[in-house]
């Protein structure tokens, strides 16, 4: 039984997950739209949940994160990756770009805005060069090791204290292409 799942996968399928998208030309495992909820999956049936560079081009990331949490099963562990607000709006489909707040509303204690969904903030970094097998494709080899290699020494400094640099730094870099944030979903004490 898998119990994995790509949301958004495009043409970036993962074996061994069940791989979601809203277009056909991808051939994911199950076509649906993820501005539609509920998504087509019964309660507490994942223990990963993986959307990379999705939830920009969604109406509602909170009704998302809320679908989430209801198809995840305790302990189920939710990675995202999500384009960072200095960078987010290099898109023409991005709706937003995200920064190291967007966990606080999912803490319980946040009185600025927590959403209902109790989620535990595993881990948060930062990423200069982002989506490398992407890059890969459309750069030439000098350009995407040189950016790799510089992307891996700002990230070992940016992610010393990402909430510092979120803000602080980010603009004298060139901004940030990517924030990854992990949660894991804990249904045992609610």
């Amino acid at each position: 039984m898998v119990t994995k799942l790509n949301l958004g996968c495009g043409e970036f399928k993962k074996e061994g997950y069940v791989n979601v998208d809203c277009f056909a030309v991808s051939e994911p495992d199950i076509r649906h739209d993820l501005n539609s909820f509920p998504y087509p999956f019964e309660e507490n049936s994942f223990t990963l949940i993986e959307a990379d560079h999705l939830l920009e081009h969604l109406n509602d990331p909170f009704q998302v994160m809320r679908e989430l949490y209801r198809i995840g099963a305790d302990g189920c562990k939710i990675k995202l990756r999500m384009p960072h607000f200095s960078r987010g709006f290099t898109h023409a489909q991005h709706h937003r770009g995200f920064d190291v707040s967007f966990p606080l509303y999912f803490n319980p204690s946040f009185q600025g805005g927590y959403q209902g969904v109790p989620l535990r903030l595993e881990k948060m970094r930062l990423r200069w060069f982002a989506q490398p097998y992407l890059k890969k494709t459309v750069l030439p080899a000098p350009f995407y090791y040189a950016g790799k290699t510089l992307g891996t020494i700002i990230d070992f400094f940016a992610n010393a204290s990402p909430f510092v640099c979120s803000r602080l730094w980010c603009f004298w870099v060139g901004g940030f292409e990517e924030i990854e944030i992990v949660f894991s979903v804990n249904k045992s004490n609610c």
